[in-house]
């Protein structure tokens, strides 16, 4: 199976080289893919050295997926047209997320959405993606009215020139202005804004979870809220998120529950002070859960801490998941 991947030598394309190696995808022949000045540039993979190619003769190539992870302009000029080529596109861009006309896909929560007529599909925001992989189980058992989520995002989300911020910062470099990601210090720091602010006093990051989580669930009746905040971490996001069913609970019950979804490892010992974090996350793809507990102030209602690898299950592996998915139904 020829395999483009698109952005390749980017933070979440070395990524995607690295699980579709692990996971052993079926790769017969790869095919990096990245913007003019990356032309010609070399990407290992599985001990192999590739050089990268346009975007032109990467549609020329004729892969039967092509993986992109190179922002959401490159993704809305260039999708269509290796779509058009015959060439199914998993894209990890905002790009496709909220168009009506293609799928937003979690594969443990929404997978067969998928058909044979879908030529780009969408990959969600990292911080949607752990969220409702944990949600998922939960709605299917109590019905979720409302969701309040706070995150404490990775600076490896933004991209290399933050987590490059955070370093020089750590060493105490004195960075331009050209040189940070972000407006104000990262480290020692929290800042409460990712992604740009909206009208509605909101950043678009927020607006993603709350658009995003129902279309993925295919609930429109649950309410999200959301406030994402970066912190001088790599390795994962961190959420704390209130949930309010519809039904009661038991906790232990609910907990069972979480422990047998896919996808989804519970770590929560309060005895030995065990629970999620991203430097446990770090590296893996599975989506991480503790800190269960109810609120004591309102029915019906539940505490929970969620962790996972923004650039693996957030980013990277969720894309090939639904490659497999597609390879597996004889999509592709």
């Amino acid at each position: 199976m020829k395999v483009a991947v698109v952005g390749a030598t980017g933070l979440v394309g070395t990524k995607m080289l690295q699980v579709l190696a692990e996971r052993n995808f079926p790769v017969t022949e790869l095919i990096p893919v990245a913007s003019a000045r990356s032309v010609g540039k070399e990407v290992i993979f599985k001990g192999k050295s590739y050089k990268v190619v346009s975007m032109e003769d990467g549609i020329a190539a004729k892969p039967a997926v092509a993986i992109f992870s190179a922002g959401g302009g490159t993704s809305t000029e260039w999708a269509p047209k290796f779509a058009a080529a015959g060439i199914r596109v998993i894209d990890n861009s905002s790009a496709w997320r909220m168009d009506p006309s293609k799928k937003l896909v979690v594969p443990e929560v929404n997978a067969n959405v998928l058909t044979a007529e879908d030529m780009i599909i969408a990959n969600p925001n990292c911080s949607t993606i752990q969220m409702v992989v944990a949600l998922q189980p939960l709605h299917a058992k109590y019905k979720i009215k409302r969701v309040i989520v706070s995150t404490y995002q990775s600076v490896t989300g933004t991209g290399k020139q933050a987590v490059d911020q955070l370093m020089g910062e750590r060493a105490g470099k004195k960075l331009s202005t050209d040189e940070m990601a972000y407006k104000y210090q990262i480290d020692l720091n929290a800042i409460p804004q990712i992604d740009v602010f909206l009208e509605n006093g909101y950043t678009k990051e927020e607006m993603k979870m709350v658009k995003e989580t129902c279309k993925i669930m295919q609930d429109d009746s649950i309410k999200v809220t959301a406030t994402t905040v970066r912190i001088p971490v790599m390795g994962g996001h961190s959420e704390s998120v209130n949930v309010e069913f519809e039904n009661e609970f038991d906790l232990n019950e609910l907990i069972a529950e979480l422990s047998a979804a896919p996808g989804v490892v519970v770590q929560q010992d309060n005895a030995t002070q065990f629970y999620p974090m991203p430097l446990w996350a770090h590296e893996k793809d599975e989506v991480f859960v503790g800190r269960l507990r109810r609120d004591e102030t309102q029915a019906k209602t539940l505490n929970m801490w969620i962790v996972s690898d923004n650039l693996r299950k957030g980013a990277a592996t969720n894309a090939v998941q639904i490659a497999e998915y597609l390879a597996a139904q004889g999509i592709i």
